[in-house]
């Protein structure tokens, strides 16, 4: 456990990539097997779960620490972590230990069959015997919010760099449905890779969005690329393989369950064949995708009611071919790639659940900008560019994939309440809510924390303190007196909002200190978008 807090610790403290990835390395080169794989797990979001409630966890620390709770509860929003709070008013250690981090994981799995005494008992103990760095990492797995500032793209190449192996291997093999119940160390990294291979999904290849002051312009000769519509549905690839078929996110999470329709893809196309593409909510008739909302309440079921699948059934818009016949097509030029999908879906029946998405012409930049300000008329949100000659690669890489997104959709609203942030925002309100005006009233409609600057954050804040009107626990109720410019990606008709709307990816576009409340936007503004973008 000391050494895997000391590498949170070095990793939390640095910004340097490389400094991460050398104590990565080392790491990997020294611990034991199974703190390995437990870290490996760790940081790939693969977290046991949470056993005790973080109300019970302030009861115990306010208690060790002989404070009374409600100094705790004021100290916790200051500090901004939970985890860090904990440690902070904990008493010094009793002794030491020289556990491992796999003792203290089994150790918090064990809590999830404990009684609430054995539960405090557990956790005072653990206390009892570290040191605050300990305690820290401790109390983040235990809250369940364990996280730490490096992808796992970074962690894969430490991996690679501690054990000689191939880093796009080492990438393929973390994918997947596993977890250290359920394999070993040398299994997942060094054995041959055999039956997990059926399921695995390949790394996902993901773009970059262009930046509008560049331009697209700076891409070069639009012969050079491919366009596509970028899809407002779950990226996902599917894959056939060994007379099964397999759905995953591009999150790493095992969807097929939720999708029961593609496993017909099976009846239509041959095993070996890996799919990348955009699982969309189908409207048949109308031969076109759902609005995104048809499909979000289809997301978090494990089991679809009949009623869903018949008014949000899904297709997988196919847009790559990754494996045909087994063979791995990645490094292949996306061209070539395109062209054997085209040919391995041609003639598919009406009724498969598997299409080609769309590629659009790309004569002009002029043309493709054209149809990307159609995207939202065919359920799309801007457009997809991929170099002609690109292979498939893992994760990020700048100037094969680009996204070229519409502009967002904004309205102009009222704040109306105020919270504190978290973590290095913890003394500052980031979190708003906002109204728009109805009549002589205001209806609140959506929050937002993002989109301001640090200074704009600082500033707000103390017009915040010196303009609350009420408090709600740590929600502030301030004066209608300032605009914001809300951007959104989309917009639903939502049942559980007193507005009767659902914002996408709200967030603050600009402070507006030039627009007074009264010409803010109304809520007739709000449903005349709903039923122009709903």
């Amino acid at each position: 456990m000391k050494r895997f807090a000391a590498l949170y610790a070095t990793i939390d403290q640095t910004t340097k990539t490389s400094r991460k990835v050398a104590a990565l390395a080392e790491y990997f080169s020294e611990a034991p097997e199974k703190d390995r794989l437990w870290t490996i797990a760790l940081f790939s979001g693969r977290r046991p779960r949470r056993a005790i409630t973080t109300t019970k966890l302030r009861e115990w620390a306010a208690e060790r620490a002989g404070i009374p709770l409600w100094l705790f509860e004021e100290s916790y929003p200051i500090v901004g972590d939970l985890a860090e709070t904990i440690a902070l008013v904990l008493p010094e250690p009793e002794g030491t230990h020289d556990d491992s981090l796999c003792t203290w994981i089994a150790r918090l799995k064990a809590l999830d069959h404990a009684s609430e005494e054995e539960r405090r008992a557990a956790v005072l103990g653990a206390w009892a015997f570290m040191t605050p760095l300990e305690r820290l990492v401790f109390n983040k797995l235990l809250t369940g919010g364990f996280r730490v500032g490096i992808s796992r793209k970074l962690m894969t190449r430490a991996l690679a760099q501690a054990t000689g192996q191939d880093e796009a291997e080492l990438a393929h093999r973390l994918m997947g449905d596993w977890t250290p119940d359920t394999t070993s160390y040398r299994t997942l990294i060094e054995a041959p890779d055999k039956s997990a291979a059926l399921s695995r999904p390949y790394p996902f290849c993901l773009a970059y969005g262009i930046e509008p002051e560049e331009g697209v312009e700076s891409l070069g000769v639009p012969s050079d690329w491919s366009a596509e519509w970028k899809w407002d549905g779950i990226r996902g690839q599917l894959i056939l393989r060994g007379g099964a078929h397999f759905v995953w996110s591009r999150g790493e999470e095992l969807m097929t369950d939720r999708f029961p329709e593609l496993a017909r893809a099976c009846d239509f196309l041959p095993a070996g064949t890996v799919l990348d593409g955009e699982i969309v909510a189908w409207d048949a008739a109308a031969n076109a995708p759902l609005p995104f909302n048809a499909l979000q309440k289809r997301i978090g079921r494990k089991t679809v009611p009949n009623s869903l699948l018949r008014d949000a059934p899904v297709i997988l818009l196919a847009y790559d071919l990754l494996e045909e016949d087994g063979r791995d097509l990645r490094a292949l030029p996306f061209q070539a790639r395109r062209a054997r999908l085209e040919a391995l879906l041609e003639g598919l029946a009406p009724d498969a659940p598997v299409r080609p998405s769309p590629l659009l012409p790309s004569n002009s930049w002029a043309e493709l900008g054209e149809a990307r300000a159609r995207a939202r008329d065919a359920r799309a949100e801007g457009l997809m560019l991929k170099r002609a000659d690109s292979p498939y690669h893992a994760g990020r890489r700048k100037g094969d994939w680009w996204k070229w997104k519409l502009d967002p959709l904004t309205i102009d609203a009222v704040m109306i309440y105020a919270q504190q942030g978290h973590g290095r925002r913890a003394n500052l309100f980031t979190d708003f809510t906002f109204a728009v005006r109805h009549g002589d009233t205001l209806v609140p409609f959506t929050k937002a924390y993002s989109g301001l600057t640090d200074a704009e954050f600082s500033q707000i804040t103390q017009w915040v303190r010196k303009n609350t009107e009420q408090r709600f626990g740590p929600v502030r109720q301030v004066r209608p007196e300032h605009v914001f410019e809300i951007a959104f990606e989309g917009i639903a008709e939502s049942t559980r909002h007193k507005s009767g709307v659902a914002l996408r990816f709200p967030r603050m576009k600009r402070w507006r200190h030039d627009k007074p409340v009264a010409e803010a936007n109304t809520l007739e503004d709000l449903h005349a978008m709903l039923a122009q973008y709903g």
